[in-house]
């Protein structure tokens, strides 16, 4: 069967593939569209197979939020790089999954995967097909489903960053100012209360193994460890944290003097604790191309 100009166009409107390989895959179906586009998803698969085992560590931390501000969700979908990291149709496809997610009762990576897009097509699928067309391993990586009764404020630092505070009292700014606070400065909690009770004796001791070495008196160890205890503390609290705006009021004393609460918060950063890349970009097309000489 003579495979057409027209047929060729319109499987390539429909799969976003190159004209060769639609042309081939009309060839292989005898001209049977749905066919060819059935045997191009199972060879998406298969490249999207041998690609799985590679270091995807960067990406995108894509937001979306709900009109009223009582909803918002986070998506990381990761890549191999940051060139495909600023590609269009990747950031679609993550900003599409953040719409996905929110308002809905998606609260896995699996179940993000299987829902359905607007293109019909499953998260899956589509991520499968992007594979295929990139080049690149790109993965779902974790979502954040959140639901308040107060407000949610919604932050993006680039790309890469996503900072979601549930808050009560004060105004849209200054939610986003602590949204901001948080993406700049890593709390690992809102309070000393939230903080790990392990992660604290772990520190603890670290603190009195130190002072001890020092050789002092017992009553001054007890001050020096209570001292570096407390310093940790605020370390690593959101509201014990000097405020990044304004480094003199801690975020807690910026919270009291507006009347406002931090019920809880949620911070993704691209590839955070994911080992990343460490091969050379130039020795990996010099070998692609010396593999293809031979």
């Amino acid at each position: 069967m003579q495979i057409t100009a027209t047929l060729v166009k319109e499987l390539r409107e429909r799969t976003g593939a190159g004209m060769m390989e639609c042309k081939k895959a009309l060839q292989e179906s005898s001209g049977d569209i749905d066919a060819a586009i059935e045997q191009m998803r199972k060879i998406g698969q298969a490249k999207a197979d041998k690609k799985a085992s590679r270091i995807a560590a960067d990406g995108m931390v894509a937001l979306a939020t709900s009109a009223d501000g009582k909803q918002a969700s986070l998506v990381e979908v990761n890549c191999e790089t940051d060139f495909v990291a600023k590609d269009k149709q990747f950031q679609a496809y993550c900003t599409q999954l953040a719409g996905l997610v929110l308002g809905s009762d998606i609260d896995t990576v699996e179940a993000l995967g299987a829902a359905t897009l607007e293109s019909g097509l499953s998260a899956e699928q589509a991520r499968l097909e992007l594979v295929t067309k990139i080049g690149e391993n790109i993965r779902i990586r974790r979502l954040q489903n959140m639901r308040s009764e107060h407000t949610i404020a919604g932050y993006l630092h680039g790309n890469r960053i996503g900072v979601l505070v549930d808050y009560s009292g004060g105004d849209a700014t200054l939610g986003k100012d602590v949204a901001m606070h948080i993406a700049a400065s890593r709390p690992a909690c809102v309070s000393e209360d939230d903080v790990d009770e392990e992660v604290l004796a772990k520190e603890r001791g670290i603190f009195q193994a130190q002072a001890e070495s020092s050789g002092k008196p017992e009553n001054i160890i007890e001050k020096i460890v209570e001292g570096r205890v407390k310093k940790f503390l605020k370390e690593i609290t959101l509201l014990g944290q000097p405020f990044v705006k304004d480094p003199d009021q801690s975020v807690g004393q910026l919270l009291k003097s507006a009347d406002a609460t931090v019920a809880g918060f949620v911070r993704f950063e691209v590839g955070e604790g994911l080992e990343k890349r460490s091969d050379n970009f130039v020795d990996e097309v010099m070998g692609q191309v010396k593999q293809s000489e031979d």
